[in-house]
């Protein structure tokens, strides 16, 4: 009886290798799920089913996890307005922990006696899949071949043709991921540190050239709403997505550190991830107080890179998100965004919790709250530490 296997599968240069590997040269019975994070449509997810049978696969599952992927972790990515090194909104990262659970869940529910992925041996997805896999299922062995095997993508190739599968260089040019958070493009342009990708690289074109105002809506720190109409979070996410991302705005290349520590550079398309953060920034600049939004700093910094680094399932994670969410309850209001080709700005805001009231004074004008005299005490006192360390020690 042959032995099952559960394969992440993408329809990919990667997972279509492990398809024909597993069931031909392992002789195994593989059980192909897709994880949609919501960048797929039906057609696409189609397709992909389609390609899963052809290869060979005995069963093919979607899962969406669509909605638990925003509950669960993009949530808190807005929150904590977390941008790895200041500049990428952790698309990959975020989504592959939810993949591996969603996937880690589905082999236990099918009862499988394997589960592969098709990671290469140089990158982060080989970590987070492997530890959430021996943190949810740790009697179930991980198959990796393209890691196992160290096979370069023209090896694939030669071996996918070999096999009746076609497959060129020309079709496996870039890498793209794609999900509610963004989507990531990793090419030769990629591999090098002074080249950028091409524009027709990225998966969306510029389309839109007339300059755009946006209304987005905040509630309680999540987006419910654009131009005055409610959505839900993720229809809002997905909204804002369709406006913004043919003015090619959230284009990037991100460089950072990977988890094996070597540097590393990815594209990523974003639009609707990075007006979001840097909108609900905005709102929290006047809306929280200034120790409020020190600590967000730290605790989310940390929850930024602990989550890129696979570790979704570290109960200090639960911690800091019962932080964040506490955080909120003032962050609500309207955010006035400008867009135009190439970039974004953020206008300002309106909300009821407007810490920057002039009935409090105007900021480098007039106070309505203190006398000039209780400013020369507050001063001196609020110095006073200082000026005795400087009397104690200057005379050295």
């Amino acid at each position: 009886m042959k032995k099952k296997v559960v394969l992440a599968f993408s329809g990919g240069l990667d997972t279509s290798f492990c398809c024909i590997y597993l069931s031909r040269d392992r002789d195994m019975e593989v059980h192909s799920v897709i994880v949609n994070t919501g960048g797929f449509s039906e057609e696409e997810l189609k397709q992909i089913e389609q390609r899963a049978y052809a290869l060979g696969v005995t069963s093919h599952a979607v899962v969406d996890e669509t909605l638990n992927y925003y509950e669960s972790c993009i949530k808190y990515l807005i929150y904590g307005n977390v941008l790895k090194n200041a500049t990428y909104p952790l698309s990959v990262s975020a989504e592959r922990v939810s993949q591996a659970t969603a996937i880690a869940k589905y082999v236990n529910m099918i009862g499988a006696d394997y589960v592969a992925h098709g990671s290469t041996g140089a990158g982060n997805d080989q970590v987070r899949f492997d530890m959430i896999f021996n943190i949810m299922i740790p009697g179930v062995e991980i198959i990796t071949p393209i890691r196992d095997l160290k096979l370069s993508r023209e090896a694939e190739i030669e071996y996918l043709n070999k096999h009746g599968v076609e497959y060129t260089a020309e079709k496996a040019r870039y890498s793209i991921n794609k999900g509610i958070w963004g989507t990531s493009v990793g090419g030769k342009e990629t591999l090098t540190s002074n080249q950028t990708l091409p524009e027709e690289a990225w998966p969306t074109q510029v389309t839109e050239t007339e300059e755009c105002d946006i209304e987005l809506t905040f509630e309680k720190g999540e987006l419910v709403g654009i131009d005055g109409q409610n959505l839900s979070p993720v229809k809002a996410i997905q909204k804002l997505q369709e406006i913004a991302q043919p003015y090619g705005v959230g284009r990037d290349i991100h460089v950072g550190d990977t988890i094996i520590g070597i540097k590393g550079r990815v594209g990523f398309e974003a639009a609707a991830p990075m007006i979001i953060i840097k909108a609900h920034h905005t709102l929290e600049k006047h809306t929280l107080t200034k120790w409020q939004l020190s600590w967000k700093d730290q605790l989310a910094a940390f929850y930024g890179n602990w989550l890129h680094e696979g570790q979704f399932h570290d109960p200090i994670m639960r911690n800091i998100e019962a932080f964040l969410s506490d955080t909120q309850d003032t962050v609500s209001g309207k955010v006035f965004v400008k867009l135009n080709p190439y970039r974004f700005q953020i206008i300002g805001i309106e909300s009821k919790h407007d810490l920057m009231s002039n009935k409090f004074g105007s900021y480098g004008e007039m106070n309505n709250s203190w006398s000039g005299e209780d400013v020369k005490g507050f001063s001196k006192i609020f110095g006073n530490q200082t000026m005795i360390w400087h009397r104690v020690n200057d005379n050295k």
